[in-house]
């Protein structure tokens, strides 16, 4: 079993306004074989716990700890983190404009696993992967995410998924932009990884409908840089009806009287 630890987090960024705190003291324990979910109003930090886990440079840790199988997170390079197992689906995903799908794919395994597989072998691997996320061969030899729709953009990040067979799967609003039918396939893709490996995730969303199909073990509720509530599955329902409104305290009249 291979455990993801958050303790303590602060992250800030650089804005036009100077140094901005985004995360306030996160704590977060994931292992594999678990699904946690994420959920929070826009701007409470769900993305920057992402990439800073993934170790993007624009973040920058001013506190607190991530640990992986009790190695230092922080410490490592990106490609040495992705080595570790942490794999990270983008909620953008970038273009690679001169690198095809299948250069791209096996470069990735090489240099996960230090050694290429086998042609024939990561071949049919990879046509299987295809077809069950409903891709066409043809995109195998088109340049990586060149031109490719958003919901063709996150069925490749769960290609990759699949084939690299990470330990612990960061899934950063892979619902986002996704019609009914994407969003299902897409959902399948994690399922089958999580079977196939034991698989741990977290996945941050905003609403509830990809739930209904990778079902969380854990939820999780992120407000202005700080998990404030945790829960079951129902928790999520809750948020379905409610909102997150609960969580931000009312702000009195300005012509309040104010209490001594």
């Amino acid at each position: 079993m291979s455990v993801l630890e958050i303790r303590d987090l602060h992250v800030t960024v650089e804005t036009d306004e100077g140094t901005t705190p985004i995360l306030n003291g996160v704590n977060l324990t994931i292992r594999t074989g678990e699904t946690h979910a994420i959920m929070g109003p826009n701007g409470s930090g769900k993305s920057t716990l992402a990439y800073t886990i993934a170790g993007h440079p624009k973040y920058t840790v001013t506190g607190g700890t991530i640990t992986f199988d009790g190695e230092d997170v922080l410490e490592m390079s990106v490609d040495e983190r992705a080595r570790a197992g942490v794999f990270l689906a983008m909620q953008y995903p970038v273009e690679i404009p001169g690198v095809t799908v299948t250069n791209f794919l096996r470069t990735a395994k090489t240099a996960i696993d230090g050694e290429a597989p086998s042609l024939r072998t990561w071949t049919k691997d990879v046509r299987e992967s295809m077809k069950a996320l409903r891709m066409d061969n043809k995109f195998a030899a088109r340049n990586v995410n060149e031109g490719f729709s958003g919901g063709e953009k996150k069925r490749h990040e769960i290609l990759q998924l699949e084939l690299l067979k990470p330990k612990m799967a960061v899934l950063d609003e892979t619902d986002s932009g996704l019609d009914v039918d994407a969003l299902k396939i897409v959902s399948e893709g994690v399922n089958r990884a999580k079977e196939a490996t034991d698989l741990g995730v977290l996945l941050i969303t905003h609403y509830t409908r990809i739930l209904r199909y990778i079902k969380p073990d854990f939820v999780h509720v992120m407000v202005k840089g700080q998990i404030v509530e945790e829960g079951g599955p129902e928790l999520a329902d809750r948020l379905e009806n409610e909102g997150y409104e609960g969580y931000f305290p009312a702000e009195a009249p300005a012509d309040a009287p104010v209490e001594a």
